[in-house]
């Protein structure tokens, strides 16, 4: 469902709906409780790609005709605010649903789904790991956080002593994610993960035919989507 809903809202290229996705997928982040962590990840994304959208086409786009303010070579225009719009809310609607599945999925399950329909191991190594990743990250900068704030190291002030700061976090961060990926995959390892053969699951998922329906359309859905897009941007059917 959040890949279709991604797919669907990149397809149709609308704000309104890429607005009403990202608000849809924020009141699922709330009723299931991981609302503070979905819009803290999404923050840390959008954040910076919104004011680079802003500052290239907003300020910088080569199309625009109505000019709203000028400020030498710098030109804000309805055109350019138009597509920062359009592209910024596009982008937060497909960023806050993947994030809301990534932290509402339930790996066990997912891994258990994946290996009753064969699919290949090293992708499901690829993706549970994906998807642990950004919580262990969280977790692991608020250890190093606390750490170097106990050594003395000041987290706010001016510009460059901030940048010098995240610098400092992000070299442990980084090593130990490395040993952390190590380590499970030395785990996985001995425990038979990449061994050939088949394999015995003893985690038995419920797969009742109003979700397998409600995959299928999604599916249906974005394919869809994308075919119409395919369709409408054409050459000779004077849209683009």
């Amino acid at each position: 469902m959040a890949v279709s809903a991604a797919v669907i809202t990149t397809a149709a290229a609308s704000w309104p709906l890429s607005v009403a996705v990202a608000l849809g997928a924020g009141l699922l982040a709330i009723r299931a409780g991981v609302a503070r962590r979905v819009l803290a990840g999404a923050a840390v994304i959008l954040v910076p790609f919104g004011l680079s959208l802003l500052m290239l086409h907003g300020l910088f786009f080569p199309e625009g005709r109505t000019v709203l303010a000028a400020w030498g070579p710098a030109r804000v225009t309805a055109e350019g605010l138009g597509f920062a719009t359009e592209a910024g809310t596009r982008t937060a609607a497909c960023v806050l649903v993947l994030l809301l599945f990534s932290f509402t999925v339930s790996v066990p399950d997912l891994i258990a789904s994946l290996t009753a329909r064969r699919v290949p191991r090293q992708f499901s190594f690829v993706l549970a790991s994906t998807l642990t990743l950004v919580p262990a990250m969280a977790r692991r900068l608020g250890r190093i956080q606390h750490a170097q704030q106990a050594r003395g190291l000041v987290l706010r002030g001016r510009p460059l002593s901030r940048l010098a700061a995240v610098r400092l976090q992000m070299v442990p961060l980084v090593l130990g994610l490395i040993e952390d990926a190590g380590n499970r995959s030395q785990a996985l390892d001995a425990r038979g993960f990449s061994r050939p053969g088949p394999r015995t699951s003893y985690r038995t998922l419920a797969d009742p035919p109003a979700q397998r329906g409600l995959r299928a359309a999604a599916l249906l859905l974005a394919a869809a989507a994308v075919l119409i897009r395919v369709v409408v941007s054409w050459p000779g059917t004077g849209k683009s």
